[in-house]
């Protein structure tokens, strides 16, 4: 069982992308992992033949455990409980499935030949995410027509022929709301129901059972509060310069193009000062520091049930144009399941928005193991008092959380006001 994420400490075998017997190159997509954070197709870093099978599908090991063995071609394949899966699967052919682009799918070249169909022996190009979830819902891969790049078959277009084919009258999975069936990713969209509802002074109570990633998250949110000692900053930020540049922006962007947002603004800002304060940029590992020479700023994203944080690379050397197309990239991937191990785990300070629900303050907890993230409220328009009189401003409040055991008050401090002169004289991101 491969390591996948920083944080990963077991997995779980979704599916084998090839079967015993088969050759497998170096580099060639051999499995489908369930991780902490994300269910990634592992590329096999040995070639020779597939020559045994020793964790079947929705076997959950420890990193480091045996899952495969691929040997040389000398050795018959062998005949194992692990393997019966595969037989009984075999219809399903899972393949190699390069992760889905960030951008909207291509539409299909008029007059094509549906990419899906595949000649007898030939397999269907559908991603994992996709093939999981026609799996479940029935729908068969060979009669759909891909809208990914070369005709792949994507989720939308499983889910979509799902929608075609459930009867009106599809009965309801016992004890189940309607909620918890529908499938994201071949999985619930909600967390699994308990069966047996109990009656209590609180009426009738449902135990609902945590995804992976739920149990993640549950327990690095605690061991952050826990182990790493936080304070906050907070600060008002006139926005009202990156307001009106902002609306000059927009009107000069050409239709089509990303316009970047104020969340980006932050984004930029952040990094600018993080290369200013390396500590900020850095993690409280096991009695030291870790201060890194890259600065990756990781954006939380709302994603099914969950919260996750994926990461655009080098923000403080980028324009703000690149990082508003890198943003909504990975935010993409993160909805589509298509996000890689390095995009959630390369982050070395984290930006967390709530503005866009009208939120105007609140206080974020640390992605351990990083210094600090920032809480980020909406932009408001308030009065504010200005050489003894009474004026308007466009107002952002944020926090800042920080460990303690790295980041100090009056440090702490100093960076989140250069995030801030930054952001109130936006032309300074430009450069």
């Amino acid at each position: 069982m491969p390591r996948l994420s920083d944080s990963m400490e077991e997995g779980t075998i979704l599916s084998w992308l090839k079967q015993v017997g088969e050759e497998v190159a170096v580099g060639e997509e051999l499995v489908e992992i369930e991780t902490d954070k994300a269910n990634i197709a592992y590329e096999s870093d040995v070639a020779g033949t597939l020559t045994e099978i020793l964790a079947g599908e929705g076997e959950t090991l420890p990193i480091g455990s045996p899952i495969a063995v691929v040997g040389d071609g000398s050795v018959a394949a062998a005949s194992t409980p692990a393997a019966e899966p595969e037989a009984a699967q075999a219809d399903e052919e899972p393949e190699p499935a390069p992760p889905e682009p960030s951008a909207p799918a291509p539409e299909p070249e008029p007059a094509a030949t549906p990419q899906a169909s595949a000649e007898p022996g030939e397999r269907v190009k559908a991603s994992p995410v996709a093939r999981r979830l026609a799996r479940e819902s029935g729908v068969d891969l060979a009669t759909l027509q891909g809208s990914g790049p070369g005709g792949r078959i994507v989720k939308k277009d499983v889910k979509q022929a799902a929608k075609q084919e459930v009867p009106p009258a599809a009965p309801q999975a016992a004890g189940l709301p309607p909620s918890n069936q529908q499938l994201e990713g071949g999985r619930p969209a909600a967390p699994t129901e308990a069966a047996g509802a109990t009656e209590t002074a609180k009426g009738e109570t449902r135990t609902l059972e945590l995804s992976k990633l739920q149990e993640v998250i549950a327990r690095r949110m605690a061991e952050s509060k826990a182990t790493a000692p936080h304070f906050y900053l907070e600060a008002t930020i006139d926005m009202s310069a990156a307001v009106e540049g902002r609306a000059r922006l927009k009107a000069a962007t050409p239709e089509g193009q990303v316009v970047p947002s104020f969340n980006d603004m932050v984004v930029k800002a952040c990094a600018l000062a993080l290369r200013e304060f390396p500590k900020a940029n850095g993690a409280y590992r096991d009695g030291h520091f870790e201060l890194y020479s890259r600065v990756n700023v990781g954006v939380a994203v709302a994603a099914q049930d969950a919260l996750v944080v994926p990461t655009v690379f080098d923000a403080d050397t980028k324009g703000l144009a690149q990082i508003a197309q890198d943003a909504r990239a990975v935010a993409s991937k993160v909805r589509d399941g298509s996000i890689t191990p390095p995009e959630l785990s390369g982050g070395t300070f984290t930006v967390s928005n709530l503005g866009m629900f009208g939120i105007r303050n609140f206080g974020a907890v640390i992605n351990p193991p990083q210094a600090a993230i920032l809480a980020v409220g909406a932009i408001e328009e308030r009065p504010v008092v200005r050489e003894g009189a009474i004026a308007t401003a466009q107002l952002m409040d944020v926090t800042l959380a920080c460990d303690h055991r790295i980041l100090y008050g009056a440090e702490a401090a100093e960076f989140l006001a250069r995030v801030r002169a930054l952001l109130e004289e936006p032309l300074a991101l430009a450069l």
